[in-house]
């Protein structure tokens, strides 16, 4: 069975699997990744850490693409929308 882990995304618990990108995290929270600047919900689009579509906020560390970022027990991700 899978090592689960907890991780917070705009303040809500989320549990994933022990090696799932921080983008799988946010969209198991229901959550949009950012706005652009007209106001549409943007996410993950390339999934290589080409496109910049799915960048949050990981332990305040702001612009960071969470398709490239393993998920670690106890990470605040935070998302502006």
């Amino acid at each position: 069975m899978p090592e689960m882990i907890t991780v917070m995304v705009n303040g809500r618990r989320v549990v994933v699997e022990d090696g799932s990108m921080v983008a799988a995290a946010v969209l198991k929270a229901d959550s949009t990744f950012r706005r652009s600047v007209s106001g549409q919900p943007r996410g993950p689009l390339c999934g290589m850490g080409i496109c910049f579509e799915c960048r949050v906020t990981i332990d305040g560390q702001a612009h960071t693409r969470s398709c490239q970022i393993l998920c670690r027990d106890g990470m605040e991700v935070r998302t502006d929308a």
